[in-house]
């Protein structure tokens, strides 16, 4: 291994615990839920305002900007430290919140530094790694997820158990403080790939929504993966509380239970799930799609059992064939943007996409599903089992992303050739910018 090789894949770890601390300080939040409620005594609904539209609105809108930064700017390390280093101090305050206020002032704070961490870091790696590595690097990737929600489960439902839900938040804000000063002491921006991949030829919003609508490709995958998010991502958001109230488990319990799901199966689904996709697109790109369209649907069978069923060992056990394919679709998703974007927008494509599934998981499933939740419970005799009832008809929206994967399939080959890089460096070692 020379030297620029190994710089690139020491440049990937550091990138992957980016995304853990990343997730871990987004998603603690839906572990405290109970804890958090019923100190500042708000219902579903303000709960679900709190927690995920707070931080989705934020979060998304700046997306937006700094996604268009990550292909304008040539300091992307730079820009992902600071980044890193804000969403860490707000997840502290979060901690030290005494009204619905301030914590909502401290989560807003944790969505605008958290915009620029995912469209920064898939920048950077398509420039890092030539596409025959992309997918092998996306599944890297997503494992950070995937230990980012069992540190946010396991963590710090434990802490909240041992300590108060405010422990959880100054806890996990620590490890993202440190990986931003090894970021920006130790990482030096690699140089940009493609002919057209300049700093002064950069794309507009509009244009790269038309062009996102003229590959039917993109446009299924990115459709596809925003509906996938709401899926996985928003009804685990509720679990910790269904958990909670349907089988009476305590923070603790709960966040240990995702906990384990969430790492272990997440990180399971990535390296065997990712492996094979890696596997059937060397072949034939379409079947990529196609796997993962299968798999989804027989993820929404689980997800549908695993919240009807009164039975805690069945919800368990489907929970662990539900709940992993939330990291899975990060594999193909982070790759098919790599490979379908245009080397000058991967940036703002990549913001697109993050748009959109933060607006589905983080906005639209917490309020919608809290909102649902109370009026059910208002309207019948459920009590505490009325938020299980609406999260079995949030499941059935697995068959609409499965659809999504499937039709992208249709286009995939052709999009990927069109979307080449025109230089002819897809296979070529990056370069690293002297001095940054």
């Amino acid at each position: 291994m020379n030297r620029d090789s190994a710089r690139r894949w020491y440049i990937l770890v550091l990138l992957t615990l980016v995304y853990v601390s990343n997730i871990a300080d987004r998603y603690v939040i839906s572990t405290l839920i109970e804890p958090i409620k019923a100190e500042l005594r708000l219902s579903d609904s303000a709960i679900g305002f709190l927690t995920g539209t707070a931080l989705a609105l934020f979060y998304t809108g700046f997306g937006l900007i700094l996604g268009a930064m990550a292909d304008r700017t040539p300091r992307r390390v730079r820009m992902l430290a600071l980044c890193t280093a804000i969403w860490s101090v707000m997840t502290a305050a979060c901690g030290l919140a005494g009204s619905f206020g301030q914590l909502l002032l401290a989560r807003i704070g944790v969505g605008i530094g958290e915009a620029g961490g995912t469209p920064a870091s898939q920048s950077l790696m398509a420039d890092l790694f030539p596409r025959p590595q992309r997918v092998l690097a996306s599944a890297i990737f997503a494992i950070g997820a995937a230990a980012g929600s069992m540190m946010g489960s396991s963590v710090g439902g434990r802490l909240s158990d041992l300590y108060g839900w405010r422990s959880a938040f100054f806890c996990l804000s620590v490890p993202g403080i440190v990986v931003a000063a090894v970021v920006a002491l130790t990482v030096r921006e690699p140089a940009r790939v493609g002919a057209d991949a300049t700093l002064r030829v950069v794309p507009s919003m509009g244009e790269a929504l038309r062009f996102i609508r003229r590959r039917r490709a993109l446009f299924h995958a990115v459709v596809g993966s925003t509906v996938c998010t709401f899926w996985t991502w928003g009804l685990l958001w509720w679990t910790p509380a269904f958990l909670a109230r349907s089988y009476h488990l305590s923070v603790g319990e709960a966040g240990s239970l995702l906990g384990y799901v969430n790492g272990i199966g997440g990180t399971i689904a990535v390296i065997v799930g990712g492996s094979l996709l890696h596997r059937v697109g060397r072949r034939d790109p379409r079947w990529e799609c196609w796997a993962m369209a299968a798999i989804t649907v027989l993820g929404t069978v689980a997800s549908l059992i695993a919240y009807s069923t009164s039975d805690q060992r069945l919800t368990t056990a489907m929970l662990w064939l539900f709940a992993p394919i939330g990291y899975l679709y990060l594999v193909p998703a982070f790759s098919w943007i790599q490979n379908l974007a245009q080397p000058r927008m991967r940036g703002i494509v990549c913001a697109v996409f993050l748009f959109g599934s933060n607006v589905a998981n983080l906005a639209l499933a917490p309020q919608l599903i809290g909102i649902a939740s109370d009026i059910v419970a208002a309207h019948t005799m459920l009590g505490a089992e009325s938020l299980r009832h609406v999260l079995v008809v949030g499941a059935l929206t697995g068959f609409w992303a499965a659809y999504h994967f499937w039709a992208a399939g249709a286009s995939m080959a052709a999009d990927v050739q069109h979307a080449g890089d025109p230089s002819g460096r897809s296979a070529a070692a990056p370069r690293f910018i002297e001095g940054s």
